[in-house]
Protein backbone atom coordinates (compact mmCIF):
# COMPACT_ATOMS: atom_id res chain seq x y z
CA UNK A 1 0.00 0.00 0.00
CA UNK A 2 2.86 2.41 0.74
CA UNK A 3 3.26 4.93 -2.09
CA UNK A 4 0.10 3.80 -3.88
CA UNK A 5 -2.45 6.30 -5.13
CA UNK A 6 -5.58 6.40 -3.01
CA UNK A 7 -7.97 5.98 -5.95
CA UNK A 8 -6.02 3.01 -7.31
CA UNK A 9 -5.91 1.38 -3.88
CA UNK A 10 -9.70 1.67 -3.52
CA UNK A 11 -10.51 0.51 -7.04
CA UNK A 12 -8.31 -2.55 -6.57
CA UNK A 13 -10.07 -3.43 -3.33
CA UNK A 14 -13.51 -2.93 -4.95
CA UNK A 15 -13.19 -3.71 -8.68
CA UNK A 16 -16.98 -3.61 -9.00
CA UNK A 17 -16.78 0.19 -8.59
CA UNK A 18 -15.05 2.19 -11.31
CA UNK A 19 -11.92 4.19 -10.55
CA UNK A 20 -13.65 7.30 -11.90
CA UNK A 21 -16.46 6.79 -9.37
CA UNK A 22 -13.88 6.50 -6.58
CA UNK A 23 -12.23 9.71 -7.77
CA UNK A 24 -15.57 11.53 -7.52
CA UNK A 25 -16.23 10.02 -4.10
CA UNK A 26 -12.78 11.13 -2.84
CA UNK A 27 -13.21 14.66 -4.24
CA UNK A 28 -16.54 14.88 -2.39
CA UNK A 29 -14.75 14.27 0.92
CA UNK A 30 -16.25 10.83 1.49
CA UNK A 31 -12.94 8.99 1.95
CA UNK A 32 -10.87 9.53 5.08
CA UNK A 33 -7.25 8.72 5.81
CA UNK A 34 -6.40 8.52 9.50
CA UNK A 35 -9.76 10.04 10.33
CA UNK A 36 -9.49 13.09 8.05
CA UNK A 37 -11.11 13.61 4.63
CA UNK A 38 -8.67 13.51 1.72
CA UNK A 39 -9.79 15.31 -1.43
CA UNK A 40 -7.01 14.26 -3.80
CA UNK A 41 -7.46 10.98 -5.71
CA UNK A 42 -3.68 11.05 -6.31
CA UNK A 43 -2.91 11.16 -2.57
CA UNK A 44 -0.05 8.73 -1.87
CA UNK A 45 -0.72 6.35 0.97
CA UNK A 46 1.95 5.69 3.59
CA UNK A 47 2.64 2.56 5.59
CA UNK A 48 0.31 2.45 8.58
CA UNK A 49 -2.36 4.76 7.07
CA UNK A 50 -5.90 3.81 8.01
CA UNK A 51 -8.38 4.33 5.16
CA UNK A 52 -12.02 4.76 6.16
CA UNK A 53 -14.96 5.06 3.77
CA UNK A 54 -18.40 3.86 2.86
CA UNK A 55 -18.90 2.30 -0.55
CA UNK A 56 -20.16 4.89 -3.06
CA UNK A 57 -23.63 3.86 -4.20
CA UNK A 58 -24.38 4.17 -7.91
CA UNK A 59 -27.98 4.79 -6.98
CA UNK A 60 -28.89 4.59 -3.32
CA UNK A 61 -32.04 2.52 -2.83
CA UNK A 62 -33.75 5.11 -0.65
CA UNK A 63 -33.39 7.88 -3.24
CA UNK A 64 -36.61 8.41 -5.11
CA UNK A 65 -36.10 9.57 -8.71
CA UNK A 66 -39.82 9.73 -9.39
CA UNK A 67 -40.78 12.85 -11.40
CA UNK A 68 -42.57 15.40 -9.21
CA UNK A 69 -44.53 18.45 -10.29
CA UNK A 70 -42.42 21.00 -8.41
CA UNK A 71 -42.42 24.45 -10.07
CA UNK A 72 -38.94 25.60 -11.12
CA UNK A 73 -38.45 28.53 -13.52
CA UNK A 74 -36.62 27.47 -16.70
CA UNK A 75 -34.51 30.40 -17.91
CA UNK A 76 -33.19 28.66 -21.03
CA UNK A 77 -33.52 25.24 -22.65
CA UNK A 78 -32.39 23.49 -25.81
CA UNK A 79 -31.72 19.87 -26.79
CA UNK A 80 -28.46 19.79 -24.82
CA UNK A 81 -28.87 21.78 -21.62
CA UNK A 82 -31.06 23.89 -19.37
CA UNK A 83 -30.46 26.90 -17.15
CA UNK A 84 -32.87 27.03 -14.21
CA UNK A 85 -33.54 29.63 -11.53
CA UNK A 86 -33.60 27.56 -8.34
CA UNK A 87 -35.94 28.83 -5.60
CA UNK A 88 -35.04 28.92 -1.91
CA UNK A 89 -35.64 25.78 0.13
CA UNK A 90 -35.18 23.33 -2.73
CA UNK A 91 -32.43 20.72 -2.38
CA UNK A 92 -30.65 20.12 -5.70
CA UNK A 93 -30.48 16.31 -5.70
CA UNK A 94 -31.42 13.37 -3.46
CA UNK A 95 -29.19 13.02 -0.41
CA UNK A 96 -29.47 11.64 3.13
CA UNK A 97 -32.45 13.38 4.72
CA UNK A 98 -33.77 14.51 1.34
CA UNK A 99 -34.65 11.35 -0.61
CA UNK A 100 -37.21 13.13 -2.79
CA UNK A 101 -38.79 16.52 -3.39
CA UNK A 102 -35.59 17.84 -4.97
CA UNK A 103 -34.70 19.85 -8.04
CA UNK A 104 -33.81 16.58 -9.78
CA UNK A 105 -37.34 15.26 -9.17
CA UNK A 106 -38.71 18.50 -10.61
CA UNK A 107 -36.44 18.32 -13.66
CA UNK A 108 -37.46 14.73 -14.35
CA UNK A 109 -41.08 15.87 -14.46
CA UNK A 110 -40.11 18.58 -16.94
CA UNK A 111 -37.82 16.49 -19.14
CA UNK A 112 -37.19 12.76 -19.01
CA UNK A 113 -33.95 13.33 -20.92
CA UNK A 114 -31.20 14.20 -18.43
CA UNK A 115 -27.53 13.27 -18.50
CA UNK A 116 -26.49 10.42 -16.23
CA UNK A 117 -22.89 11.55 -15.80
CA UNK A 118 -20.98 9.66 -13.11
CA UNK A 119 -23.74 9.78 -10.52
CA UNK A 120 -27.12 8.36 -11.61
CA UNK A 121 -28.78 9.64 -8.43
CA UNK A 122 -28.23 13.25 -9.55
CA UNK A 123 -28.95 13.18 -13.30
CA UNK A 124 -28.20 16.34 -15.22
CA UNK A 125 -26.50 18.17 -12.36
CA UNK A 126 -23.28 19.92 -13.42
CA UNK A 127 -22.82 22.01 -10.27
CA UNK A 128 -24.83 22.60 -7.13
CA UNK A 129 -26.36 25.35 -5.04
CA UNK A 130 -27.10 25.03 -1.33
CA UNK A 131 -30.71 24.34 -0.39
CA UNK A 132 -31.39 27.92 0.73
CA UNK A 133 -29.28 29.63 -1.94
CA UNK A 134 -31.32 30.91 -4.86
CA UNK A 135 -30.42 31.50 -8.48
CA UNK A 136 -28.98 30.14 -11.68
CA UNK A 137 -27.94 26.53 -12.07
CA UNK A 138 -26.73 24.70 -15.17
CA UNK A 139 -28.24 21.31 -16.09
CA UNK A 140 -27.02 18.92 -18.80
CA UNK A 141 -29.53 16.90 -20.83
CA UNK A 142 -26.99 14.66 -22.58
CA UNK A 143 -23.89 12.85 -21.36
CA UNK A 144 -21.81 14.66 -23.98
CA UNK A 145 -22.96 18.06 -22.70
CA UNK A 146 -22.41 16.95 -19.12
CA UNK A 147 -18.83 15.87 -19.85
CA UNK A 148 -17.98 19.09 -21.70
CA UNK A 149 -19.56 21.34 -19.08
CA UNK A 150 -17.95 19.41 -16.21
CA UNK A 151 -14.57 19.83 -17.89
CA UNK A 152 -15.23 23.56 -18.33
CA UNK A 153 -16.16 23.83 -14.67
CA UNK A 154 -12.97 21.98 -13.66
CA UNK A 155 -10.88 24.47 -15.62
CA UNK A 156 -12.75 27.52 -14.26
CA UNK A 157 -14.26 28.29 -17.67
CA UNK A 158 -17.79 28.75 -16.31
CA UNK A 159 -18.26 32.22 -14.87
CA UNK A 160 -20.49 32.35 -11.78
CA UNK A 161 -21.36 35.53 -9.93
CA UNK A 162 -23.36 35.89 -6.73
CA UNK A 163 -25.04 38.65 -4.75
CA UNK A 164 -24.76 38.35 -0.97
CA UNK A 165 -26.07 40.56 1.79
CA UNK A 166 -23.57 40.46 4.64
CA UNK A 167 -23.27 41.75 8.17
CA UNK A 168 -21.10 44.85 8.55
CA UNK A 169 -19.48 47.12 5.98
CA UNK A 170 -16.10 46.04 4.57
CA UNK A 171 -13.29 48.58 4.78
CA UNK A 172 -12.43 48.16 1.11
CA UNK A 173 -14.79 48.35 -1.86
CA UNK A 174 -12.92 45.54 -3.64
CA UNK A 175 -11.06 42.65 -2.04
CA UNK A 176 -10.25 38.99 -2.63
CA UNK A 177 -10.23 36.08 -0.22
CA UNK A 178 -7.67 33.38 -1.00
CA UNK A 179 -8.14 30.72 1.66
CA UNK A 180 -8.29 26.94 1.15
CA UNK A 181 -11.55 25.25 2.09
CA UNK A 182 -12.00 21.84 3.68
CA UNK A 183 -14.27 20.03 6.10
CA UNK A 184 -14.30 21.69 9.54
CA UNK A 185 -11.99 19.69 11.83
CA UNK A 186 -14.59 19.58 14.63
CA UNK A 187 -18.01 20.29 13.14
CA UNK A 188 -18.17 17.81 10.29
CA UNK A 189 -21.36 19.22 8.77
CA UNK A 190 -19.53 22.50 8.07
CA UNK A 191 -16.70 23.62 5.83
CA UNK A 192 -13.89 25.85 7.08
CA UNK A 193 -11.23 28.23 5.76
CA UNK A 194 -7.92 26.47 6.41
CA UNK A 195 -4.24 27.06 5.65
CA UNK A 196 -1.86 25.87 2.96
CA UNK A 197 -0.68 23.08 5.24
CA UNK A 198 -4.14 21.55 4.99
CA UNK A 199 -3.85 21.59 1.19
CA UNK A 200 -0.49 19.81 1.29
CA UNK A 201 -1.99 17.24 3.64
CA UNK A 202 -4.92 16.64 1.27
CA UNK A 203 -7.44 18.00 3.79
CA UNK A 204 -8.44 21.16 1.90
CA UNK A 205 -8.54 22.54 -1.63
CA UNK A 206 -7.46 25.99 -2.85
CA UNK A 207 -10.31 28.50 -3.03
CA UNK A 208 -10.45 32.10 -4.21
CA UNK A 209 -13.37 34.56 -4.23
CA UNK A 210 -13.34 38.15 -5.48
CA UNK A 211 -15.74 40.55 -3.71
CA UNK A 212 -16.99 44.00 -4.74
CA UNK A 213 -19.18 46.16 -2.50
CA UNK A 214 -22.35 47.11 -4.40
CA UNK A 215 -24.32 49.00 -1.72
CA UNK A 216 -24.02 49.71 1.98
CA UNK A 217 -26.36 50.44 4.88
CA UNK A 218 -25.62 51.14 8.52
CA UNK A 219 -25.07 47.52 9.55
CA UNK A 220 -25.09 45.69 6.21
CA UNK A 221 -23.49 45.57 2.79
CA UNK A 222 -24.52 44.02 -0.53
CA UNK A 223 -21.55 42.23 -2.07
CA UNK A 224 -20.97 41.01 -5.58
CA UNK A 225 -18.95 37.77 -5.43
CA UNK A 226 -17.09 36.24 -8.36
CA UNK A 227 -15.92 32.67 -7.91
CA UNK A 228 -12.51 31.76 -9.26
CA UNK A 229 -12.91 28.24 -7.85
CA UNK A 230 -16.01 26.29 -6.91
CA UNK A 231 -15.80 24.77 -3.44
CA UNK A 232 -18.65 23.70 -1.19
CA UNK A 233 -20.14 26.73 0.62
CA UNK A 234 -17.34 28.89 -0.84
CA UNK A 235 -18.99 32.33 -0.71
CA UNK A 236 -20.46 31.64 2.72
CA UNK A 237 -17.16 30.39 4.18
CA UNK A 238 -15.03 33.18 2.70
CA UNK A 239 -17.44 35.94 3.69
CA UNK A 240 -17.53 34.62 7.25
CA UNK A 241 -13.74 34.20 7.36
CA UNK A 242 -13.23 37.96 6.84
CA UNK A 243 -15.83 38.90 9.46
CA UNK A 244 -18.81 39.52 7.18
CA UNK A 245 -21.06 36.45 7.28
CA UNK A 246 -24.02 36.23 4.92
CA UNK A 247 -27.20 37.47 6.58
CA UNK A 248 -29.45 34.58 7.61
CA UNK A 249 -26.72 31.94 7.28
CA UNK A 250 -27.20 29.51 10.19
CA UNK A 251 -23.89 27.64 9.69
CA UNK A 252 -21.40 30.47 9.41
CA UNK A 253 -22.48 33.12 11.88
CA UNK A 254 -25.09 34.93 9.81
CA UNK A 255 -27.97 34.55 12.27
CA UNK A 256 -27.58 37.36 14.78
CA UNK A 257 -29.72 39.45 17.08
CA UNK A 258 -30.99 42.67 15.51
CA UNK A 259 -28.83 45.76 16.16
CA UNK A 260 -29.90 47.89 19.10
CA UNK A 261 -31.05 50.73 16.85
CA UNK A 262 -33.01 48.33 14.63
CA UNK A 263 -36.68 49.39 14.17
CA UNK A 264 -39.36 46.74 14.78
CA UNK A 265 -40.13 46.28 11.08
CA UNK A 266 -36.50 45.48 10.25
CA UNK A 267 -36.15 43.24 13.33
CA UNK A 268 -39.23 41.29 12.18
CA UNK A 269 -37.77 40.96 8.69
CA UNK A 270 -34.58 39.51 10.17
CA UNK A 271 -36.47 36.99 12.27
CA UNK A 272 -38.59 35.88 9.32
CA UNK A 273 -35.67 35.05 7.04
CA UNK A 274 -35.87 31.45 5.80
CA UNK A 275 -32.19 31.11 4.89
CA UNK A 276 -29.09 32.98 3.83
CA UNK A 277 -29.49 35.97 1.52
CA UNK A 278 -27.23 34.58 -1.18
CA UNK A 279 -28.26 34.56 -4.83
CA UNK A 280 -26.51 33.08 -7.89
CA UNK A 281 -27.27 36.08 -10.07
CA UNK A 282 -25.19 35.46 -13.21
CA UNK A 283 -23.73 32.56 -15.15
CA UNK A 284 -21.72 32.58 -18.38
CA UNK A 285 -20.23 29.69 -20.35
CA UNK A 286 -19.52 28.41 -23.85
CA UNK A 287 -22.21 26.12 -25.21
CA UNK A 288 -20.81 22.55 -25.22
CA UNK A 289 -22.13 21.76 -28.72
CA UNK A 290 -22.49 25.03 -30.67
CA UNK A 291 -19.51 26.79 -28.99
CA UNK A 292 -21.73 29.86 -28.72
CA UNK A 293 -21.05 32.18 -25.76
CA UNK A 294 -23.99 32.02 -23.35
CA UNK A 295 -24.77 34.43 -20.50
CA UNK A 296 -27.78 34.69 -18.19
CA UNK A 297 -28.94 36.82 -15.27
CA UNK A 298 -31.62 36.20 -12.66
CA UNK A 299 -33.22 38.98 -10.60
CA UNK A 300 -33.15 38.82 -6.82
CA UNK A 301 -35.98 36.72 -5.34
CA UNK A 302 -38.89 38.53 -3.72
CA UNK A 303 -37.80 37.93 -0.11
CA UNK A 304 -34.30 39.26 -0.82
CA UNK A 305 -35.72 42.37 -2.49
CA UNK A 306 -38.17 42.87 0.38
CA UNK A 307 -35.34 42.81 2.91
CA UNK A 308 -33.35 45.37 0.92
CA UNK A 309 -36.47 47.55 0.82
CA UNK A 310 -36.72 47.28 4.61
CA UNK A 311 -33.09 48.37 4.89
CA UNK A 312 -33.78 51.35 2.62
CA UNK A 313 -36.79 52.35 4.70
CA UNK A 314 -34.71 52.11 7.89
CA UNK A 315 -31.93 54.34 6.51
CA UNK A 316 -34.39 56.89 5.09
CA UNK A 317 -36.12 57.18 8.46
CA UNK A 318 -32.93 58.32 10.19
Amino acid sequence: MSGQRLDRYLSERHPEISRARWQEWIAAGQVRVNGQPVYKPAYRLQSGDVVDYTLPPDRPPDYDLTPEAIPVPIVYEDAHLMVVNKPRGLTVHPAPGHPHGTLVNALLAHSLQLAQGRAPFRPGIVHRLDKDTTGLLLVAKTDFAHARLSEALKHHAIERRYLALVWGVPKRTQFSVDLPIGVHPVHRQKMAALDEGAVRAGKARPARTHFTVQRTWRHFALLHARLETGRTHQVRVHASAVGHPVVGDPLYGGVRKPPRDCPPALADALEQLQGQLLHAAEIAFVHPVTNEPMAFRAPLPDDFQAFLAALDAHDQSE
